[in-house]
């Protein structure tokens, strides 16, 4: 039998996640039956579940891809940048599928413990980054001074989370921008 290349796995991983993050955002958890599922990804079940072990460790895989990549994008360029990229890109299937999974998140953290508690060390790594980027930014005197990290951290996550629901709300982004700059200015050292 022959020998499957790293990059081959790697392509059907993303294969995977690509179209179980689109059946996740449009059916939830719950409707993202495996039937869908396959016809989301465009592989039977036997393909899916051969990288995955259930729905479960999928949904998992799809929420902690996203969660590094905004953990990436929060370490080099602040939480403001993430809001920023998600207005600019709101309409692409690949924002409006994240969006959907981040809903799905919040919903399963209320009425699943057992998925709040697997979720707990993903939600700690993006609040490290923003909290690490803030301690940054002051240090090289950007930051105002007279607020406690926390609180701006707090700040800067209820408004990442309110224009998460806004979007998914499918609310215009026409004139968001200069929102975001208000976000940014109160942060900022005057």
């Amino acid at each position: 039998m022959p020998r499957v290349s790293q990059e081959h796995l790697d392509a059907r991983r993303n294969q995977i996640l690509t179209g179980a993050r689109a059946c996740f955002a449009r059916h939830g958890y719950e409707g993202a039956t495996v039937r869908r599922l396959e016809e989301a990804i465009g592989l039977s079940r036997g393909a899916i579940f051969h990288h995955f072990r259930d729905k479960e460790s999928l949904f998992l895989a799809v929420a902690e891809d996203d969660a590094a990549t905004m953990v990436a994008t929060v370490a080099d360029n602040g939480l403001v940048q993430v809001m920023r990229d998600m207005a600019a890109r709101a309409h692409e299937p690949e924002i409006t599928g994240w969006l959907g999974t981040q809903l799905e998140v919040s919903r399963r953290l209320r009425t699943d413990p057992l998925f709040a508690k697997r979720w707990a060390q993903r939600s700690d790594a993006i609040a490290q980054a923003t909290r690490e980027r803030l301690e940054r930014q002051r240090e090289a005197g950007v930051l105002r001074a007279d607020v406690p990290i926390d609180r701006l951290q707090r700040f800067l996550e209820l408004a990442h989370d309110g224009l998460v629901l806004y979007l998914a709300m499918g609310r215009s982004v026409d004139d968001i921008e200069p929102v975001l700059d208000l976000i940014e200015e109160a942060v900022r050292r005057r």
